[in-house]
């Protein structure tokens, strides 16, 4: 393997990890919502937590990468990686707030439901995305002390 090919695998196995693992929160989101409002959450209701899921991924997906929140310094580094993805998801927010007025609610959204998920949103991208970081953060000090 070449230089550049050593450099490049393991940044593309932490971006797939990384949009995994995003996609993974907004679907958690998706069917927490869901069960909390007494919809269907079961594995036959997979394709409407999708759909439910699909305004606020669609939204991070568009804004989160002009923020660089799937820069190789971010993966090891824990408050990097929480500072990022709190600007990506504040600003990815009303782009997802207006996915979900035009294509669920086919109008505003309400305001009380629009700050639950600026809140909780923020809250499980965080909840994943910064004890991966640590997690990779610890792996490369071990590295390095070896």
């Amino acid at each position: 393997m070449t230089t550049t090919e050593e450099t490049k695998t393991p940044n593309t196995r932490h971006i797939i990890t990384l949009v995994a693992g995003d996609t993974l929160a907004f679907l958690a989101f998706a069917a927490i919502g869901r069960n909390t409002h007494g919809e269907a959450v079961g594995l036959a209701a997979i394709p409407q937590i999708i759909q439910t899921a699909a305004p606020f991924a669609i939204a991070w997906f568009i804004v989160a990468p002009f923020v660089g929140v799937y820069r190789r310094d971010l993966v090891a580094n824990p408050r990097k990686m929480a500072k990022r993805t709190v600007i990506a998801w504040v600003l990815s927010w009303p782009v997802a707030m207006i996915l979900r007025g035009i294509f669920v609610d086919h109008g505003i959204p309400p305001y009380t439901f629009a700050l639950i998920t600026l809140v909780f949103n923020t809250a499980i991208l965080l909840i994943w995305r910064w004890p991966y970081a640590l997690n990779n953060s610890i792996k490369k000090r071990e590295q390095v002390n070896k």
